[in-house]
């Protein structure tokens, strides 16, 4: 059996075990739930081990707040649990590494390879989906009332097996059943698996899927009981690389299937030919900021004592957004154009701006937005740089504004927005909705729209 390790992402301690040697490397990202030990008990998931240590140098892992990882500072948002692989993949010395996901292991790790593209060989997506709601041109998720039914199912059986059972879709006999229950118990509390699905339930990556450069598979049966195989379709057809193989029959869900034809066909696409590693584009979340009646400020200041305020910002600036594993691409004279892997480090980052920047005697504002960027040289472009700015000229003084796709990443995290409404953007076609940060423990003003939680 192999050794449970731990990698450290943001201070938690996230069980690996790396199954097997071999000269490909490969990352397995779970779906619901998963325990790293009994997953070697139970036959359906000792299988599924054993045909990942086929492929080459495999590693699986327990995502926070389930398994053998740490389970007492909850799940976090799908921003962490997405660095979860980068910190697994850290620990065991990984450059590059072909990843597969299976339901909501394929978002993370769709997530993760839009974001760090230059670490992803090849993408495998099996049983997954972009989105479980239902929305214009997206009939394939689950109407409010099919949620609430399988919060139902978890809060009634968590613990009997039978929750794994239906989601898998296995027929288990009485020995089997009593594993699944052990393992269901062993790899989240009833609290959490709920938790766990109500987040799931607001996963949304539409919008990144354009972003994916990675070759990727696309792999799904044709009678999935949980993820209609439409919703496969339609996300590699937005996948710019990606192939769609549909197989006969209902597979099994949540984890990879033991049908050797699955594994014969995703052996195969490994194989393939990798093209050289030439990162133009990649997810990122931008954050701009500047300086709130900057120009009266330093006439009233005069140039010398203006000018040690900015020095002043530009350092407490600096030290924040390295703080937060950021980067500052430039500065705007009087602001900051700052990069960073995910947006709740973007949002602390520009917290703590705000935040040590008063006591200067100065009032900054912050804007956020994650989306598709162009890398140029050490600099980024494209129509997600200008939403970020644009999004930062409608925040007030000590105010962070953020789109709508910061709050999707951000689900699951103790941020909380008040809705802000849509607004057009100059320059930029359509509407975009936003949102204001509010700080814990705030309140919105009287009349204000309630809180919107992740």
């Amino acid at each position: 059996m192999p050794r449970t390790r731990y990698a450290t992402s943001q201070g938690l301690n996230i069980a690996y075990q790396v199954l097997s040697d071999g000269p490909t490397d490969v990352v397995n990202v779970h779906g619901l739930v998963s325990h790293q030990d009994l997953e070697h008990e139970v036959p359906l998931f000792r299988s599924m081990n054993q045909r990942l240590a086929e492929l080459g140098r495999a590693i699986t892992f327990d995502k926070r707040g389930t398994g053998c990882s740490d389970r007492d500072l909850g799940y976090g948002a799908v921003e962490d649990r997405m660095d979860d692989i980068r910190a697994v993949m850290d620990a065991v010395g990984l450059e590059r590494a072909h990843v597969i996901g299976s339901s909501e292991g394929g978002a993370l790790a769709a997530l993760f390879a839009a974001t760090y593209p230059e670490r992803v060989r090849r993408l495998v997506l099996y049983a997954s989906f972009p989105f479980q709601g239902v929305d214009e041109g997206y009939p394939w998720g689950r109407t409010p009332e099919e949620m609430t039914e399988v919060l139902g199912l978890i809060e009634k059986h968590w613990g009997t097996g039978r929750v794994m059972q239906t989601m898998v879709g296995l027929q288990a006999d009485p020995e089997t059943l009593e594993t699944l229950a052990r393992y269901e118990r062993a790899s989240a509390s009833p609290r959490m698996a709920r938790r766990i699905v109500e987040i799931n339930f607001g996963i949304d990556i539409r919008w990144a899927l354009p972003t994916i450069s990675a070759k990727t598979l696309v792999l799904h049966h044709e009678h999935d009981g949980s993820v209609p195989v439409d919703a496969a379709r339609w996300m590699a057809e937005r996948i710019p690389n990606a192939d769609l193989v549909v197989m006969p029959g209902d597979g099994d869900h949540t984890h990879l299937s033991d049908d050797p034809e699955v594994w014969n066909i995703i052996h195969q696409f490994l194989l393939g030919r990798d093209r050289p590693v030439e990162v133009e584009r990649m997810l990122a979340t931008v954050l701009f900021t500047d300086i709130v009646s900057s120009t009266e400020t330093a006439a009233r200041l005069g140039d010398h004592e203006w000018r040690a305020v900015l020095e002043a910002h530009d350092a407490v600036v600096e030290r924040c957004v390295e703080h937060h594993r950021g980067r500052v691409v430039k500065t705007t004279g009087d602001g900051v154009f700052a990069s960073f892997d995910g947006p709740a480090r973007g949002i602390r980052a520009a917290q703590q701006i705000i935040e040590e920047t008063e006591p200067l005697g100065i009032e900054v504002r912050a804007g956020l937005h994650t989306g598709e960027c162009e890398l140029r040289d050490n600099d980024l472009a494209g129509i997600s740089v200008h939403i970020g700015a644009r999004v930062s000229g409608m925040a007030g003084p000590g105010q962070i504004k953020v789109s709508s796709t910061v709050r999707d990443l951000v689900m699951g995290s103790d941020l909380e927005f008040e809705d802000a409404g849509v607004h057009p953007l100059k320059g930029v076609p359509g509407e975009w909705h936003l949102l204001d940060v509010v700080s814990s423990g705030d309140t919105p003003p009287s009349g204000s729209s309630s809180l919107v939680s992740p």
